[in-house]
Parts: structure tokens; sequence; C-alpha cells
């Protein structure tokens, strides 16, 4: 875990925290972020409030039961998958 240390900045009534641009973009955090605190450790964990792939689950079950789920092209067995592939 790489250690980086920064101040506490005002930010009205508020207090702020600057992240180095290089863990915004390593982090791909956006506009967006979520704060969970661990108060019994010691530790707040910011993390990007959009996730990777949110609601894939969802579309590919509606994706099935449209029977919209099939490939688009038929598969061409090649020379090397007629002599070469073993199963």
């Amino acid at each position: 875990m790489n250690t980086v240390r920064t101040k506490l900045i005002r930010v009205g009534n508020s207090r702020g925290i600057r992240i180095p641009k290089a863990i915004i973009e390593q982090l791909a955090l956006d506009e967006d972020v979520e704060m969970e605190m661990a108060i019994e450790h010691g530790r707040l964990v910011i993390q990007s409030a959009s996730r990777c792939r949110q609601g894939w689950d969802e579309a590919f079950a509606a994706m099935a039961a449209a029977g919209d789920d099939a490939l688009l092209d038929a598969s061409v067995p090649t020379e090397w998958d007629r002599k070469e592939w073993e199963w």
C-alpha cells in the first residue's frame, strides 16, 4: 500500500483533502465518490460512486428473456479447428 501525506484544507465551513491527479486517474475517480468510514480502525475509504459493469447482470437477464442474447455471426470452423484442435 502506498502512503501519501497531505493536509486538510478549508472549504467554507468544512475541511477537504486534495487528492493528487495521478491517484485520481489511477483509481478512475469521477465527480461523485463514496466515502466509507471505518471509525473503529481509524480509516476513511474513498472510492468511485460509479461501478464498472454496474447493472450488467440485469441487462443480460433482460436480453436473455427477450431472446436477444444469440451470437450475431455463426461459428465457422477453420482448417486448424478441424484438424488440430482437441477437446
